[in-house]
């Protein structure tokens, strides 16, 4: 097995567009991190399923990567190891709405201070061929990470190739993990590392496209990994479904693996749990934790009853939600959504729910 030394170095922050805070202490989350994922996972990818050393079969690219493992970060991990385009091969619609994050550590060949050589891109155009130069696509959006600062820019067909940029500071080094999302409603993006939201632009991409095609670039020089890649489609009005449906299935709420310690990326959809529940003195919700069938299946149920529970105890703790009006439950691997043949299907399985107990 293939293993990757990681060698670590402090992260700086400087003047974002939005300041954040966020600490953790005896799981109680306390940050005031607002993305929420799509509620319609269309692709999903941990490269759980593939062999260390060969290229992941959901991945287009004119490069060079392999599966990996490490021996700092728990998992699978795809390295792109020679300069050029990676992209996932997600051909179902993103819609106007969507969201993608991922887990990232910007590596090199060589040590390195500061990051360079990576982009990310929001296109809009084909995977068949996916197009090349600086601008790819009929139009899209270039996101720059560089030493101490990140650059954006757009264009498109329609404006002769012109477009908006700018520029924020902020920095990633290299060896360090982030976790990267991206929120996009029609023309707005928002860009997060971590718990930081960076950009938040109204204009970031252009009018009148549809941008259905993620693109990450690199030169030789650059090495990174990332997992736990997941595009979702659709804004998550959670009111309604509980409304319309009598219940929420949420995969915005995040364990770290095999425990029931919530990472710091649900603290948004436990905000939103609250506050429904904060409108409506009338709601009582049963928490229901779901999982996989990796394992066995008394420690699946043991694993989602625990987590049922944590969620709980975040919304009475920290969000000054009444005990009372909360239960909670665990199903394992008993219910599935999806078939557990496939990361995706087991990303889809992995789930929290609220039921509306008024419906039951």
């Amino acid at each position: 097995m293939k293993t990757i030394t990681f060698a670590l170095f402090c992260l700086a922050l400087t003047g974002c567009f939005t300041s954040v805070s966020f600490s953790q202490e005896n799981n109680y989350i306390t940050s005031k991190f607002d993305f929420i994922p799509g509620e319609k996972v269309i692709f999903f990818d941990d490269f759980s399923v593939e062999n260390i050393g060969d290229f992941p079969i959901q991945w287009l690219t004119n490069g060079s990567g392999e599966v990996v493992s490490s021996s700092k970060f728990p998992g699978r991990w795809f390295q792109m190891t020679k300069g050029g385009y990676f992209m996932p091969e997600a051909r179902e619609d993103f819609t106007d709405n969507f969201t993608i994050d991922f887990d990232f550590v910007p590596m090199y060949a060589a040590d390195e201070e500061y990051i360079s050589g990576i982009d990310f891109f929001l296109l809009s155009g084909t995977l068949d061929p996916p197009g090349y130069g600086g601008q790819p696509g009929q139009a899209g959006m270039r996101i720059h990470p560089d030493v101490d600062h990140v650059t954006w820019g757009n264009w498109s067909e329609a404006r002769e190739w012109q477009g908006d940029n700018g520029m924020v500071n902020y920095v990633f080094k290299p060896g360090e993990k982030y976790h990267i999302s991206i929120w996009v409603q029609k023309q707005r993006v928002r860009f997060y590392s971590n718990e930081t939201k960076f950009l938040d632009l109204p204009r970031g991409l252009q009018a009148n496209y549809n941008h259905n095609i993620f693109r990450i670039e690199t030169s030789d020089e650059a090495l990174p990994i990332i997992s736990n890649f997941r595009i979702a489609a659709g804004l998550s009005d959670l009111r309604n479904r509980l409304l319309t449906d009598g219940k929420i299935v949420s995969y915005g709420i995040q364990f770290d693996v095999n425990s029931d310690k919530l990472k710091p990326e649900s603290f948004s959809t436990l905000k939103a749990i609250a506050n429904i529940m904060a409108e409506d003195p009338s709601i009582k919700l049963k928490i229901v934790g779901h999982t996989d069938t990796d394992g066995d299946d008394v420690s699946n149920l043991d694993l989602s009853k625990r987590r049922g529970a944590s969620v709980k105890n975040e919304l009475v703790n920290k969000f000054s939600c009444d005990a009372a009006r909360l239960e909670t439950d665990g199903k394992g691997e008993s219910e599935p959504v999806a078939d557990n043949n496939s990361a995706m299907g087991k990303a889809k399985n992995r789930r929290v729910e609220f039921l509306d107990s008024r419906n039951q």
